[in-house]
């Protein structure tokens, strides 16, 4: 069977709390998918930690499963390309033996070198050449803190990876970064596009302890016949490196033209914009990745999106929670019922969802949740609404960000486990005040992945063919009450968060010193 007769592309997307897997047809329909989760390790309020090798099972598992389920032939796969969350950092030797678990991007043990290097005029250098905000999520940060608590693990370290190119390793024995996962790092130079030696230089590693930089098109071949016999797949499948989740979720959800932005929540989440050639921010709040040569991608990240769902449900909502379970229902449908029967701004509770810190648009690791209103009127259910209307206006702080930059959103392209929710949906264009569409698939960085994998084989001549595969719903519009209402809030808690400032940093030296961490 030749290629062009090959009709299925698999795309393998490691995400933070697990790697879901993918079949997508020629069409851009999604035929199957598996998912399989890992545990994230907090260790102390500072550390978040992950076994890299039960990720790579994951990986490997998951592709073997989606291949299955559907009744997938080896020859009938074109290749399997990847997706991957951002800034994982994992020190491994010679034979590829981890020295430390995968260190993710909500680790903040950096805080006080990003803290540094923020208040030097260098941190503003290397944000303009690199386009990652200084904030302890970069690996820059993770390997000065190395530097300097640990040199000699640095000194016995052969490579310093991520997540996927362990994965790639692995797989292949060769050691590859894409252009994607690399502008994530805080050490690569967009205009050069290579290692910056400034960025190296501060984070004491040099270029040898890296891996190869490759486009994010670029092909794999040589499974080992045991993998690729637990994969279902051929021995010479070609295995595309692939990019990030973020920038891929823009271009799985059709959001690459002017004015349209993609808000994606997951565990985490991001508002992002697509630009043709690199551009940083003067205030250096938002990042700036690669995709493509001319395929950019302006946006913001925050720590905190479905992380605080789940929270809420597992510490505060646990009676509820088990209520819904015992009459067959998801737990988060029945916490969203719960939610919808409060008006819009939770009767003036408003909730600083900041529980693992933040990034955009204020960059600060020691930011912590905080309920700010609350009165002997409030119930649980005002509790759980205004816990998911501050995820919200964590992304509004974000969009505004990016419009002061990129100028107003015409449209609103929602992806990620979020996007599945109508009543989320409609919480986010009330507070954005722009009409929000989601794709008739939700796997965006899965659809992006898979679109990356085309363009690799040949098969397509550019990414706009996004446009035959992207179907969008109806838009929702906006309510103008509940906008006026959330207008009238955002001043208050942008006000709130600026006036704890000061305490935030007081209280995460206290939780630093008399707190450990729960594994989630």
């Amino acid at each position: 069977m030749t290629d062009s007769q090959k009709p299925y592309i698999i795309a393998a997307d490691i995400g933070t709390t697990s790697t879901k897997t993918l079949v997508i047809d020629r069409d851009g329909r999604v035929l199957a998918s598996h998912s399989i989760e890992y545990p994230l390790f907090t260790p102390a309020s500072d550390r978040a930690e992950q076994d890299p090798d039960q990720i790579f099972d994951a990986v490997v598992q998951g592709i073997g499963a989606v291949v299955r389920k559907l009744g997938v032939k080896p020859d009938q796969v074109l290749c399997v390309s990847f997706s991957s969350a951002m800034h994982s950092l994992i020190a491994v030797d010679e034979h590829n033996k981890p020295l430390t678990q995968c260190i993710t991007w909500a680790d903040n043990r950096s805080s006080q070198y990003a803290e540094e290097l923020k208040l030097s005029g260098l941190g503003q250098q290397i944000y303009a050449r690199t386009g990652t905000p200084i904030h302890p999520m970069s690996p820059l940060l993770k390997l000065k803190w190395f530097s300097h608590y640990e040199p000699e693990l640095v000194r016995n370290t052969y490579k310093f990876i991520g997540i996927k190119e362990y994965v790639f390793a692995k797989l292949f024995g060769d050691y590859l970064i894409d252009h994607s996962l690399a502008s994530a790092t805080g050490l690569f130079n967009l205009e050069q596009l290579d290692w910056d030696a400034g960025a190296l230089d501060y984070a004491g590693v040099t270029p040898k302890q890296l891996s190869k930089l490759v486009p994010t098109t670029h092909r794999v071949e040589g499974l080992s016949q045991a993998d690729a016999a637990t994969m279902g797949l051929s021995m010479d499948t070609p295995f595309i490196v692939g990019a990030s989740d973020g920038v891929l979720a823009n271009l799985g959800v059709g959001a690459f033209e002017p004015g349209v932005v993609a808000v994606t929540i997951g565990t985490s989440g991001a508002v992002r914009s697509v630009v043709s050639k690199p551009q940083t921010d003067p205030e250096g709040k938002l990042f700036c990745y690669a995709l493509t040569e001319n395929f950019w991608v302006v946006g913001g990240p925050i720590n905190n999106g479905g992380i605080v769902f789940r929270w809420v449900r597992d510490q505060i909502a646990t009676a509820e929670a088990e209520e819904a379970r015992r009459m067959g229902m998801d737990p988060y449908d029945h916490l969203t019922a719960l939610a919808a029967e409060v008006g819009a701004g939770s009767d003036g509770l408003l909730f600083l969802p900041l529980l693992s810190g933040e990034r955009a648009p204020y960059w600060n690791a020691n930011a912590r949740g905080v309920y700010f209103g609350l009165s002997l009127s409030h119930q649980k259910k005002h509790m759980i609404r205004a816990a998911l209307e501050g995820v919200m206006f964590s992304i509004q702080a974000v969009a505004t960000s990016l419009e002061r930059v990129m100028g107003p959103a015409s449209v609103i392209r929602a992806s990620g486990g979020f996007a599945r929710s109508e009543f989320w949906r409609q919480m986010m264009t009330d507070m954005l005040g722009t009409a929000v569409t989601v794709p008739d698939s939700i796997e965006s960085s899965g659809i992006g992945a898979a679109l990356l994998g085309l363009l690799a084989m040949g098969e397509i001549e550019d990414l706009s063919h996004a446009h035959k595969w992207i179907r969008v719903g109806k838009a929702h519009e906006v309510n103008e009450n509940d906008y006026r209402v959330y207008q009238q809030l955002t001043s208050i808690y942008t006000s709130v968060y600026h006036q704890l400032k000061d305490q935030f940093d007081a209280i995460t030296a206290f939780q630093s010193q008399h707190l450990r961490s729960p594994q989630l």
